[in-house]
Order: structure tokens, then C-alpha cells, then sequence
């Protein structure tokens, strides 16, 4: 059966002497593995189509529920910029790979394809890449079912009152703590007012609508202590890429 779909490379691998196996994240067909020949070869036509976080037209044969095969594509951004720098690449390549290890093969959602798309593109257009990545974690989150509860606490229901000098956020239990319920998770992380503030902003906020925001060093470094600690209690997984971006931060890159 021939497709044609409009999709994300999220991944990209050597496959034999000249061929490549991409992955795409596509808008209504899910994730996707399709084999390109001859896309290591230097005149290949196809080998741009190949390049992580290209956003293209794929046209491909695919008999069942396996590898499509690449007929054609027209490339509709290559996101050159975000492969030339390695910051950027690093936060595009871990934006990529969270998506790809979330994502089951088959499992559609234009919503997965359209945030990961706003978050390549905010990175291109040189908004704060913490930030981003920080909504974008909110997003794939909520979307996989482990969205934390940030408006009641998440043990006896009462509203959290918006006054609050400090809140208390349990990673583990997933959400917000009242004061009379803190000492139900010893480690419950106490954050700022700011920092609660953005979180459930980001909770709210669709990537597409993103704006400019301007967020303090001290309300950034809040802000991906709390998403870490969600992101490794409610998904747990080991990412490559995030240890790159640990990397680069221990050497001020």
C-alpha cells in the first residue's frame, strides 16, 4: 500500500553500505520506520529527507505492519540551523528521542506530531531552549497520562491556596502538596511562588502559542530540578541525549 504523510525524522540510522532507516513521527499515521536506499550515497536525492528533525512529505510503499520503503518526498523544513549548533542540536535531539521512546509504533495523535513541530521551531526562532524543553516535558507528560496535579493537593484535595510563601511538590506522589499533607513524601521539593506560577502555566499553555518568556537563572534552575524529578519518577527512562545536555552544562557549554 503506498502513503503519503507528513511527518518528522526523529531518528536516523545506517542500514548496509548506502541505505538509511528513519523514523518519523507523522500526523496521523504515528511513528513510522521507512528505509531510504541510497541515502548514504553522495548524489542520493533522498538523503536530505534522511537528516534528523527534517519536517517533510514522505511518500512510501509499506505491505503490512513493517519497514515502508521510500518512494519520493518534499521537504517542507530542514531545521539546518538546529543541526549546526550543538546546543541547539542537543536540546532537538532530546526533544526527538523522549518523543520516540514515548510514542508506540502505530500510536497516532496529531497532538504528539504538532508539539514536537512548535518545539523545533521555537528552537530555531532562538527562544530560551530551557524553557521550551521544560513545556515540552509538561506536554508529553500530560499526553502519556502522568500530567501532575498542580491546583489541589494531590493527597487530600484542598485547593492550594495562591498565596502560599512556598509550595511543596511531590515528584513521586505527582503533584502538589498542601501544608498539612507535606509530611506525607519526606522528599517533596519546596519551590517558589515564580516557579509554581510557570508550572502551571505550562500545564495550560499549548507549544504552538508560545510566546517570548523571560525567566530568572534561579526560577529556570527550579524549574528543571522539579521537571527531572517528574520526568524520571513517572517515566523513568534513560536517555542518551539528556546526558549530553548534563554534559554540556558541567562544562558551561
Amino acid at each position: 500500500m503506498l502513503y503519503r504523510v507528513e511527518g518528522i525524522v526523529i531518528r536516523s540510522m545506517d542500514y548496509g553500505e548506502g541505505n538509511k532507516i528513519i523514523t518519523i513521527c507523522t500526523e496521523n499515521a504515528g511513528k513510522v520506520g521507512v528505509l531510504v536506499r541510497g541515502a548514504k550515497k553522495v548524489k542520493s536525492r533522498h538523503a536530505a529527507l534522511t537528516q534528523l528533525f527534517t519536517t517533510a512529505e514522505y511518500v512510501f510503499f509499506r505491505n503490512g505492519t513493517g519497514l515502508g520503503t521510500l518512494n519520493a518526498g518534499e521537504i517542507y523544513q530542514s531545521h539546518h540551523v538546529l543541526r549546526e549548533d550543538i546546543v541547539l542540536a542537543a536540546y532537538a535531539s532530546y526533544a526527538c528521542e523522549l518523543l520516540d521512546r514515548v510514542l508506540q509504533d502505530e500510536e497516532t495523535g496529531s497532538f504528539w506530531y504538532q508539539q514536537l513541530k512548535a518545539c523545533l521551531e521555537a528552537l530555531e526562532e532562538g527562544k530560551d531552549p530551557a524553557v521550551i524543553i521544560n513545556l515540552y516535558e509538561m506536554k508529553i507528560l500530560q499526553t502519556a497520562g502522568y500530567g501532575p496535579e498542580l491546583s489541589s493537593c494531590i493527597s487530600c484535595g484542598r485547593d492550594i491556596a495562591p498565596q502560599e510563601e512556598r509550595y511543596w511538590v511531590s515528584p513521586r506522589l505527582g503533584g502538589v502538596l498542601c501544608r498539612a499533607c507535606k509530611h506525607l513524601d519526606s522528599q517533596a521539593m519546596g519551590i517558589s511562588p515564580r516557579t509554581m506560577k510557570l508550572l502551571r502555566l505550562f500545564a495550560q499553555l499549548d507549544l504552538r502559542r508560545l510566546g517570548h518568556v523571560d525567566v530568572k537563572e534561579e526560577t529556570k534552575a527550579e524549574l528543571k530540578a522539579v521537571m527531572r524529578a517528574f520526568m524520571d519518577m513517572q517515566l523513568g527512562l534513560n536517555l542518551k541525549s539528556r546526558g549530553f545536555l548534563d554534559q554540556m552544562e558541567k562544562y558551561g557549554l
